[in-house]
């Protein structure tokens, strides 16, 4: 009889070890997958949602995907994103204070899909680009429509904080453009936000700012003029932050001085 007590107990020891590991694996996925905020980088505004002004600097093959990409993170309460005419040339593609400019171009072979690059004071982005390499959106793999809105629905997402939910090429889907992956149209499907995007883009912006238009302007003073490339080549980007599962160098940081930094974001091409 002392044996079977025993026994009874043992197993419900185990049952309880089991169920809290269970629980704990899935708690832990659960904020990987929600906590992907880029370093709390965020625009710096007085009330929400955020008004982003987005400058249209793409062709028309391009300019379904960007209408797309802008009605997707519009489901968003905190970030609301107005398409403008652009304000730069799609080669250069150069920064406008106080907004996000989009463009395509070929940019040739240089190994990269998409960029996004935000202009930082402390955690406040003061401008931002989306720059897609037309050189490979010719070839055969990448002139899909998947890939296409998976590229531009995650550059813009980088252009307003938003980080990647997963790095690994080789996972399952999880129904986000903030996924890597080589296969985005799925299933699931990889080319729109998910809900723990709208969760993360809730988060981020849940505080207020003020102070708004001399960052923006501090920020224009270090970069526009500057840069006769633009910032385009790798060998520009700062140093090396983070790699993505296959051994690429994914995202950059730059320092410009007195606390003001470019970050760049990368999506390699095969």
């Amino acid at each position: 009889m002392g044996y079977m007590k025993n026994l009874y107990k043992y197993n419900k020891f185990l049952s309880a070890i089991a169920f809290f590991a269970v629980f704990a694996w899935l708690l832990g996925a659960d904020a990987t997958r929600a906590t992907h905020s880029w370093a709390n980088y965020h625009w710096s505004r007085s009330g929400n949602p955020a008004t982003l002004q987005v400058g249209d600097n793409v062709s028309s093959v391009w300019d379904m995907h960007l209408n797309t990409a802008l009605s997707d993170w519009n489901a968003s309460t905190a970030v609301q994103l107005a398409k403008t005419p652009g304000l730069t040339s799609p080669k250069s593609c150069k920064p406008v204070a106080g907004r996000i400019e989009v463009c395509n171009s070929k940019y040739g072979r240089t190994g990269w899909l998409g960029i996004a690059q935000i202009w930082v004071s402390g955690d406040h982005i003061a401008q931002s680009i989306t720059k897609l390499n037309d050189t490979y959106f010719s070839t055969a793999k990448y002139n899909t429509p998947a890939w296409r809105q998976l590229v531009i629905c995650q550059e813009v997402a980088h252009d307003f904080g938003l980080d990647h939910q997963d790095e690994n090429f080789s996972n399952p889907n999880l129904g986000t453009c903030m996924d890597y992956t080589d296969n985005p149209s799925g299933p699931p499907s990889n080319e729109h936000p998910n809900t723990h995007d709208f969760e993360q883009i809730n988060a981020i912006y849940l505080h207020l700012d003020s102070a708004l238009s001399s960052l923006k302007t501090a920020i224009t003073g270090n970069t526009q003029g500057n840069d006769k490339s633009g910032f385009s080549e790798p060998s520009e980007w700062g140093k090396v932050i983070r790699r993505d599962s296959k051994g690429n160098p994914s995202l950059h940081e730059r320092d410009l001085g007195n606390g003001q930094k470019l970050i760049t974001h990368v999506l390699w091409a095969e």
